[in-house]
């Protein structure tokens, strides 16, 4: 019997390498709008949540106008210089991670992708890499889906309800920031684990409440 029934996985970061170029657009979003770098304690702080959310955040933390027409118009911008730096440099999956999830998928597990990008931006990123719904993964959740993104765990049960999973305990949860790490805590899934191969080192990671630590995605078959 295997020890889990789902995964439910990021995406940059810890399935798919984008180059970290979503931060850096929103690093670069951000700064435009508010004329000075953002401390980086701030841009830590909303790693791996809601691209939308990040930016109010970041726009709140330092002081700056977030009505929801300007907020809107930031957002717009950084949609738009996403979308032009995934066409100059498109994403690619993590080395072994395709195989993995092959070979999950092979033992009944159900795999689920979640984001916090919109459902536009997921699918171009899906498209490049050659991924589909029903083909190598069986569900993709977007931030756009649920009420608040990571650490929320609502795209944790939004996943397992598209699968059929209903034991959170047999839900395996893996991410790269300390927000993912967060969202599997929440939601009380049975494995919550981290991957070095994005924004935070083993230590940074191991910080925060978790059952495993793993230098990719790719190891995730020897835990079933």
């Amino acid at each position: 019997m295997n020890a889990f029934d789902l995964v439910a996985l990021d995406m940059a970061g810890t399935t798919i390498n984008e180059n970290e170029i979503v931060y850096k657009m929103l690093e670069e979003t951000a700064a435009a709008a508010i004329g000075h770098p953002v401390p980086a304690d701030v841009m830590a702080a909303w790693k791996g949540t809601a691209k939308d959310e990040a930016l109010v955040g970041i726009l709140r933390a330092v002081g700056s106008d977030v009505s929801p027409d300007r907020v809107a118009a930031v957002y717009g911008d950084f949609h738009d210089r996403l979308v032009a730096a995934y066409v100059a440099t498109p994403p690619t999956p993590i080395d072994g991670v395709p195989e993995a999830l092959a070979q999950l998928r092979s033992k009944g597990v159900k795999v689920a992708l979640q984001t916090g990008y919109d459902v536009e931006v997921a699918n171009l990123i899906l498209d490049a890499v050659g991924w589909k719904v029903g083909r190598e993964i069986d569900v993709l959740v977007t931030s756009d889906l649920v009420a608040a993104s990571r650490p929320a765990p609502y795209m944790i049960f939004r996943a397992m309800e598209a699968t059929g999973v209903q034991d959170v305990r047999r839900v395996l949860t893996a991410g790269d920031t300390p927000n993912d790490l967060g969202a599997g805590w929440n939601a009380g899934a049975g494995f919550v684990v981290g991957v070095t191969t994005g924004a935070f080192s083993a230590e940074q990671l191991g910080a925060y409440p978790h059952s495993h630590i793993l230098g990719s995605t790719a190891e995730l078959p020897m835990l079933v």
